[in-house]
């Protein structure tokens, strides 16, 4: 009884705010084309027509450039999957990944770009290369992650895990 006269009382003292369900959080409001720094411009564009297809294995790789235009990348099911190296995050088994050779000609910083949520290695002979800085793309851009690592000349791997979807869209470019 002491504790229902108690509620009574307080009910009639705080304001009906205090009882209210919170307020939802204000949408988000993009513009029609969103402002890209012009070193991710080419991102704002639809996924070119070119598709480059993510390997299930380090073995087949022709280490061909993905380049610096935004690009649809199939992947693949776990269970087809052989990482050259273990990757950093353990996979999924009800996502998907692949792996995709990057050949740089110059050193700089590789800047990686997706439109989704996915773990990403970049391994060089064998070695999984340290991510400078990660983080999400500039609002409203699509892009969904970015991942940055300081490379050198020569061959790299890029190591996708964990992807929600069997494809999805992937830039890479070359910073000085």
């Amino acid at each position: 009884m002491t504790l229902r006269i108690l509620a009574i009382s307080l009910a009639a003292i705080l304001p009906a705010t205090a009882f209210a369900a919170p307020a939802e959080k204000a949408a988000t409001t993009c513009p029609a084309a969103p402002v890209l720094p012009p070193e991710l411009a080419d991102w704002a564009r639809a996924a070119s027509s070119k598709t480059i297809y993510a390997y299930g294995d380090d073995l087949g790789a022709d280490w061909s450039p993905l380049g610096a235009a935004r690009t649809a990348l199939p992947l693949h099911k776990f269970e087809s999957l052989r990482y050259g190296v273990a990757p950093d995050r353990k996979p999924d088994v009800y996502k998907f990944g692949g792996m995709i050779p990057i050949d740089v000609k110059n050193p700089g910083r590789l800047v990686v770009a997706l439109d989704a949520g996915a773990w990403i290695d970049l391994v060089r002979d064998g070695v999984v290369v340290k991510s400078i800085t990660h983080g999400h793309g500039p609002a409203c851009s699509g892009i969904r992650k970015m991942v940055e690592f300081d490379v050198t000349h020569g061959r790299y791997l890029l190591q996708i895990v964990n992807a929600p979807t069997a494809s999805i869209d992937a830039m890479a470019l070359l910073r000085d």
